[in-house]
């Protein structure tokens, strides 16, 4: 089945300015937790290239070293997209509920 990331169920979706904001966001992620849960998390960030390359390896690296701290499975799958003119995002969503889900 074809689809795009932005048909995925998400929970909550992040909007950050910084890097500060990326590693707030990996805390609250990881603290809410990705089992047990029926969607996913959206991160949305700028389209400067250079800032959106770090915020996105903070968030990727962050939550899979976060989820390993409080021993929760880290089988999540992430998408990289272009989400509108302004934003780059990323979905987070937990590999399980991706294929109870269908896709």
């Amino acid at each position: 089945m074809e689809f795009h990331p932005k048909d995925l169920p998400v929970s909550k979706t992040y909007d950050l300015k910084d890097e500060k904001d990326a590693r707030d966001a990996v805390e609250d992620m990881v603290k809410l937790g990705f089992k047990n849960r029926k969607d996913g998390f959206r991160i949305l960030m700028p389209k400067e290239t250079k800032l959106a390359k770090r915020m996105g390896y903070t968030v990727t690296t962050g939550v899979t070293h976060g989820l390993r701290q409080v021993n929760e499975e880290r089988d999540i799958r992430y998408w990289t997209y272009h989400h509108d003119d302004d934003h780059y995002a990323i979905v987070l969503i937990s590999n399980t509920v991706l294929t109870e889900l269908g896709f």
